[in-house]
């Protein structure tokens, strides 16, 4: 498990973290930690996500709905990060693991 606090600036709640053991071992290979890719999640900074994937997470800061954003490690590994819609947990996982 991945223990983060919320802080004043961030965008919304990131609930339980966690990451997947594959995902972890993509970040320890790359020489990263989770928290390079959840501090940009939980600040809007959705990665490398298309126009219509970031107006449906702008939509869901408002409405509610999952947050995505998609990352790439500096291997080249794509990472995902998911919050939940009901803002309970944030996995990072492998696109292949969902």
């Amino acid at each position: 498990m991945i223990a983060f606090a919320d802080k004043p600036n961030s965008r919304f709640s990131l609930g339980r973290c966690l990451a997947t053991p594959a995902a972890a071992e993509a970040m320890e290979a790359a020489g990263q930690v989770p928290a390079d890719f959840i501090n940009r999640h939980v600040h809007g900074d959705w990665g490398d996500l298309d126009g219509e994937d970031r107006e449906a997470n702008e939509d869901a800061l408002v409405h509610g709905g999952r947050v995505f954003s998609v990352y790439h490690t500096r291997k080249g590994v794509t990472l995902w990060i998911i919050t939940e819609a009901d803002r309970s947990a944030t996995t990072i996982l492998l696109p292949e693991e969902y």
